[in-house]
């Protein structure tokens, strides 16, 4: 392996966020769906939850938006947003919604430095009322147009740079959150891509 690869490789995996997940629900589009991998691996997501409760199969990716996206992150597919959820627990602290709500807090009032899972629903009907009832709060993006929605790759992205910021802000991206063990089984794994 060239040194500049293995330079590389080694810097992307000490920036991965072991306390930062995004669960996508019954989200159809595969551009969608590519597009918010991108942003996942542009601020160090390591997985990615996708749960399709409505066909029950795995969605297809849309093969340029995604950029070889796929490649370093690792995705887990679910049929059951509770099974989904009951998964995502047991490494998250919190499970967050994008759900228009007057409960709902803006998106910069809310503490991203801590174990979160941030949930994003379909392109037209959202967060379904059950992954809103099965999580702990929900936030909005501020807007001050007519139409009072994103499209789901960029609402994930106008949160994933939110999250960022206060990741960054905090030194959350100086020091690895994962053990040299996980770099190192990263690591190996990613050389062999």
């Amino acid at each position: 392996m060239r040194i500049e690869r293995e330079t590389k490789l080694k810097k992307a995996i000490a920036y991965k966020q072991g306390t930062l997940t995004v669960v996508m629900e019954n989200v159809h589009d595969p551009h969608n769906i590519s597009a918010v991998l991108r942003s996942c691996d542009a601020v160090g997501v390591i997985e990615v939850y996708i749960v399709n409760s409505e066909t029950g199969k795995k969605p297809k990716m849309g093969k340029k938006s995604s950029a070889s996206a796929m490649k370093w992150l690792n995705l887990h597919y679910f049929d059951n947003l509770e099974a989904c959820f009951t998964a995502v627990r047991k490494k998250y602290d919190k499970i967050y919604t994008t759900h228009l709500s007057k409960e709902a807090k803006t998106l910069h009032k809310m503490d991203f430095t801590q174990s979160v899972a941030l949930v994003f629903g379909n392109e037209h009907e959202g967060v379904s009322e059950e992954a809103v009832a099965l999580s702990d709060g929900n936030f909005i993006i501020p807007q001050v147009g007519l139409i009072q929605s994103l499209n789901i790759s960029v609402a994930c992205a106008v949160t994933l740079y939110e999250v960022f910021r206060q990741r960054d802000q905090a030194n959350m991206y100086e020091e690895s959150q994962l053990s040299p063990q996980e770099q190192e089984a990263m690591f190996v794994e990613w050389s062999e891509k």
